[in-house]
Parts: C-alpha cells; sequence; structure tokens
C-alpha cells in the first residue's frame, strides 16, 4: 500500500483546514518546496498536493509554487483543486503534474469530464469529498446534490480508474479515518481507491492497511506529519510491510 504525504496550499504557504473550514486553518511556516524534498528524502515515493485557494476560487491558484514543488522532487505529484475547465487541466499538465485530481467538476459538467477521461485516461483521478455520506464540493463550501456512493458509481462509469476518497468531517481532526466509508466506498466502485481523513497515528494506518482486501491501495497524510504524530519513514514501513 503506498502512502502519499500531503502539502495544502493557500497563499503559497502550507497549511492545513480542519473539516474543510477555512475559517479553522493552521499554517505551517516550512516552505512547500523544501517540505516536498523532505517528504521525498523520507521515503515517500508519491506527493499529494491541493491547491486550496483555486478549489475555493478559480481565479486564484498557486501554480508558481506548486512548478517549485515539482522541480524540487524527482517523484511524481498529484494535484487537485479548481480544474474545472480544459486549460486549468492543460496548464497543470504543462508544469509536470504527474496525475491531475477532478472533483467539483464532476458533479458539474458529467459531458466534460467524460472527455477529459476519455482523452487523458488514468492521468485523471476522481476526487470524491463527502460529509456524512454527501458529496462536498468548490472547496468544500459547497454541498451537491448527490451521496458519495452515487458519484462513486457514477466514476466507474465515466471511466476513471483511480478515487481519491475524502472524509471531509474527519479530515484535518486527526480523529481517525472512516474505516466503513472506505470500506463500503472502495468495494461498491470496484476501483482502486486511495483514502484521506483523520489519519492521526501509526494505529490508523494499520487500520487502513487491512482494507487492502477491499481494494484500498493508498493512504493520504498531512496533518499528522505536519504535527510530528509520525514520520514518512515510518508510515512508508507501516503500509509496504507485508500482511
Amino acid at each position: 500500500m503506498l502512502f502519499i504525504p500531503a502539502i495544502d496550499l493557500i497563499d503559497g504557504r502550507c497549511v492545513r483546514l480542519a473539516q474543510g473550514d477555512f475559517g479553522q486553518k493552521t499554517q505551517y511556516n516550512r516552505d512547500p518546496a523544501e517540505t516536498a524534498r523532505s517528504f521525498q528524502d523520507e521515503g515517500a515515493r508519491y506527493l499529494h498536493v491541493v491547491d486550496l485557494d483555486a478549489a475555493r476560487d478559480p481565479k486564484r491558484n498557486n501554480r508558481i509554487t506548486i512548478r517549485r514543488i515539482i522541480e524540487a522532487v524527482d517523484i511524481p505529484v498529484e494535484v487537485g483543486g479548481g480544474i474545472r475547465d480544459w486549460n486549468t487541466l492543460a496548464a497543470l499538465l504543462d508544469l509536470g503534474v504527474a496525475r491531475v485530481i477532478l472533483g467539483t467538476v464532476i458533479v458539474k459538467d458529467q459531458n466534460l469530464v467524460e472527455e477529459l477521461v476519455t482523452r487523458y485516461g488514468s492521468r485523471l483521478v476522481a476526487g470524491i469529498d463527502a460529509r456524512n455520506g454527501i458529496v462536498q464540493i468548490s472547496g468544500w463550501v459547497e454541498q451537491g446534490s448527490v451521496t458519495a456512493l452515487e458519484l462513486g458509481m457514477r466514476v466507474r462509469e465515466m471511466g476513471f480508474s483511480l478515487v481519491i476518497y475524502t472524509d471531509v468531517s474527519r479530515d484535518g481532526t486527526l480523529q481517525g479515518p472512516n474505516l466503513q466509508g472506505i470500506r463500503t466506498m472502495a468495494e461498491q466502485t470496484g476501483l482502486p481507491l486511495v483514502a484521506a481523513g483523520g489519519i492521526s497515528n501509526i494505529q490508523d494506518l494499520k487500520l487502513v492497511k487491512a482494507l487492502e482486501d477491499a481494494g484500498v491501495t493508498g493512504v493520504i497524510s498531512g496533518k499528522a506529519l505536519h504535527e510530528g504524530k509520525f514520520t514518512v519513514r515510518e508510515a512508508c514501513k507501516v503500509l509496504q510491510a507485508d500482511a
């Protein structure tokens, strides 16, 4: 199972939100590119970056910082946040982003998404963010009109080959992952799934690893790393160990 450290960006700086609430923001002083490099040095094989400015307002973005992150490491970087049209997607791919996470646009423009998936295939990932089983969109400030499971079935039909599932109510809280929600999403969609939200310690990682048989292939964590709950090296050791 793959461990993917997360870097969330606002105004070019590393931050974490609690339950997707921009009013509950914790800002970290470490430079994003240096943080990315340190994650790689500790054994990370992939990086997860979210542009929170673009997620809330597509007219804003952190592409300069994203470019610096990509240039600082030799491992693939996936990016989400505010990708709702061809131009934004193309701009990120031109920066060297390995794969792009689509979220809001999946709910709002299915026809466009189907065109994008047809063209870019596995370079696109379906990001499903949910609170109490209902999809959250537009930087988690708007509730979608579909359940997470319904959207999971829909993205499979659209041709996505990977889902990143985030329980917004757990994200940034260090309260533990929604294990049943993760298992249900993986089993019902039949797609490989990367889980995010609530990871607080090594035991949480072990509990998610136990869902490997359900189709869970990776774990994303950010706040626990920034606050020293465990290291990337420790997380990789746990998730890559033989069952």
